[in-house]
């Protein structure tokens, strides 16, 4: 029998019931896998979502997708980490080999969530198996992860804020740079001020931005918009977009950054834009938020509006860009963090985000 060992983690036993901090099992890693201990993992909306059935994965789960931490042990033939290792983890770990990897899209890889099968956690209190949500399980002290998802930690980096650079800071940078492709000198509008918009605002500012417009429905965000790069805040309302708009000038910006996933809130972004202007839109909504457009505006606007998965980023080729920035100074990853947590504080984070208040709250073990 294989042997197994018990550690604490938050399991959502089904959409919208509470979430259970309780003792898992682990197995051993298998051919492939290699075992975690977390240091750190950050609370995402993307867990919420998943919580809530917004976003669908077989349940009972293990949620977290963003965090890093120290390799205890690996199975038969890994080999580019070893027990000791600090890693970094990636919940969606491109294939190589299927039509969008082909394409040099490894964001939208059709196998990045195909090992979460072979991964056997359950439950220590009655054995019930337990999924790991989005592949790497990181709300538990340690986890259990095929091979590919692991990173090894850029150097310089403490592995507190290292968590940070598997999601939030990925997703902020890639809009900005890989998906709405800033210019230097361009103007941008960054619409949500949490975990993922931070990093945006921050990105923006390494871009090299004019002018950056940071909007949310919170007026206690303005000074961490800010300390982030934003060069004016608005307080989201009906008037919103002419709100930006007439900061540019009556123009608009050239690019507006979408981190809430609210059809009202993607409708008033590409509104806030210039003609010819981009919208890029981060947020995950559900299959509600309908948003809707008249042909002759999309002609006559000539405006682009395009979906970012994950950042459009490429984690092996991004982490080692965006670590060189956290060293010099220019992103800093502890200015995402609002609030420090335990296990049994994750639902109070949800709340939060709910609620529209702080930024990344991040789990410490």
């Amino acid at each position: 029998m294989a042997v197994r060992t018990a550690v604490r983690a938050a399991v959502v036993p089904a959409v919208g019931a509470p979430l259970e901090v309780t003792g898992i099992e682990l197995p051993e890693p298998g051919p492939g896998q290699v075992r975690v201990r977390l240091a750190a993992a950050g609370v995402c909306h993307s867990d919420l979502s998943l919580s809530n059935g917004t976003m669908r994965v077989p349940l009972p789960a293990v949620l977290g997708h963003e965090g890093a931490g120290t390799v205890v042990s690996v199975g038969e033939g890994v080999s580019h980490v070893a027990p000791g290792d600090e890693v970094v983890l990636n919940w969606a770990p491109s294939c190589g080999a299927c039509h969008a990897c082909s394409l040099g899209e490894v964001w939208l890889c059709a196998n990045a969530l195909a090992g979460a099968a072979n991964l056997h956690a359950r439950r220590a209190d009655d054995g019930t198996d337990l999924h790991p949500g989005l592949n790497v399980a990181a709300f538990a002290e340690e986890t259990v992860v095929s091979a590919a998802c692991v990173l090894p930690a850029p150097e310089g980096i403490p592995l507190t804020e290292a968590a940070l650079l598997g999601c939030a800071v990925l997703t902020g940078y890639g809009a900005v740079h890989h998906s709405a492709k800033v210019r230097e000198g361009e103007t941008v509008a960054v619409f949500g001020v949490g975990g993922v918009g931070l990093a945006t605002l921050q990105a923006a500012r390494i871009a090299g931005a004019s002018k950056i417009v940071a909007v949310d429905v919170s007026p206690e965000k303005e000074e961490l918009a800010r300390a982030a790069g934003a060069t004016d805040y608005v307080l989201a309302s009906d008037t919103t977009a002419r709100e930006v708009r007439a900061l540019t000038g009556k123009q608009g910006v050239d690019v507006a950054v979408e981190c809430v996933g609210r059809a009202v809130t993607i409708r008033t972004a590409w509104e806030s834009t210039r003609r010819g202007g981009r919208t890029t839109v981060v947020g995950i909504g559900g299959k509600d938020q309908q948003v809707t457009f008249n042909a002759l505006e999309i002609f006559h606007w000539g405006r682009t509006l395009t979906g970012c998965v994950y950042g459009n980023a490429d984690p092996a080729r991004d982490l080692p860009v965006l670590a060189a920035h956290a060293r010099a100074g220019r992103l800093d990853l502890g200015a995402l963090v609002t609030e420090r947590i335990a296990l049994d504080g994750i639902p109070a984070a949800f709340d939060n985000m709910l609620a529209g208040k702080g930024g990344r709250a991040l789990v410490v073990f």
